[in-house]
């Protein structure tokens, strides 16, 4: 049992990382995506202490550095789950499980999209990105799921067990493990229907039917875990109260996911205080 989880490496999580571990707690940080800085076209100039540009790649891994230095636990690798039995939560990844009562979401925002003609159209009319919220509602029924990583397959192997009819989409990549399903390795050129999803084409000029898509592409977003967890989302944040806590006890979010400005001195100023927040909740939970 960890002390506290925080899933992203970024300047929010890195940054509660390291007043955690002053106030004398072991945090493990988990990740692997360094989000949006990574793709950063520019060099960061508005941050305080830096004489010379810096990248946001560079950003991440100093940061990421300075907690090594203070022992903390860093994890690189991709958080596929996070699930909540009774009083704690679990935390999988590609090749580990660990537990937790007190987890920090600090992924960020994932700005996903397929530009693929159809997907903005069909967005809430036969595709989702949520297998545990949505799969119910279309079981019995012709199914396809898009992805070709371990959270596809943990997504997957969630929906085979209320649907039999499912189609793997790799949308042209490769799936280096075998399923119990079809897997179509061709990419996808289109998703077709009138007032719902219909049809996905392929770009070999199949046309295969379905009643609902799931997309499960690269590693899930804090927004993923919170959804399926049963987390108030507004305006596709993650609503916090001011301890930075959601609706859930025990599971907290920084950064990006909660909105406001999209700056890293507010995240870093995010993580400092719900590290604070944290010590707070540990020293009343234990009176």
């Amino acid at each position: 049992m960890k002390d506290v989880i925080i899933i992203g490496v970024g300047p929010a999580g890195i940054s509660a990382a390291i007043y955690l571990k002053r106030a004398g707690m072991n945090p493990l940080v988990i990740g692997q995506d360094f989000g949006t800085l990574k793709s950063y076209p520019g060099k960061i100039e508005n941050y305080y202490g830096f004489e010379s540009p810096i990248s946001g790649d560079t950003l991440i891994e100093n940061g990421i550095k300075q907690a090594k230095n203070l022992k903390i636990d860093i994890l690189m690798d991709s958080v596929i789950s996070l699930d909540q039995v009774d009083d704690y939560f679990t935390v999988k990844t590609i090749k580990h499980k660990f537990s937790s009562k007190i987890i920090i979401l600090a992924t960020g925002k994932r700005r996903l999209s397929l530009s693929i003609p159809g997907f903005n159209q069909f967005k809430g009319k036969g595709i989702s990105f949520c297998a545990t919220c949505d799969g119910y509602f279309f079981r019995r029924k012709k199914i396809a799921i898009i992805g070709c990583g371990a959270y596809m397959l943990n997504e997957l192997a969630y929906l085979s067990q209320i649907n039999k009819d499912i189609t793997v989409f790799t949308n042209g990549h490769e799936l280096n493990q075998d399923v119990d399903f079809p897997v179509v390795n061709q990419k996808i050129v289109k998703f077709l229907g009138t007032n719902k999803l219909s049809h996905i084409e392929t770009d070999d000029g199949k046309h295969y039917e379905v009643q609902g898509t799931f997309v499960a592409i690269g590693t899930p977003s804090s927004i993923d875990f919170a959804t399926k967890l049963g987390v108030v989302i507004e305006d596709n944040n993650i609503s916090v109260n001011q301890n930075y806590q959601t609706n859930i006890e025990g599971l907290f979010a920084i950064g990006d996911v909660i909105g406001g400005k999209l700056q890293i001195a507010k995240a870093v100023y995010d993580g400092m205080m719900v590290a604070d927040n944290i010590s707070q909740y540990i020293k009343k939970d234990k009176k």
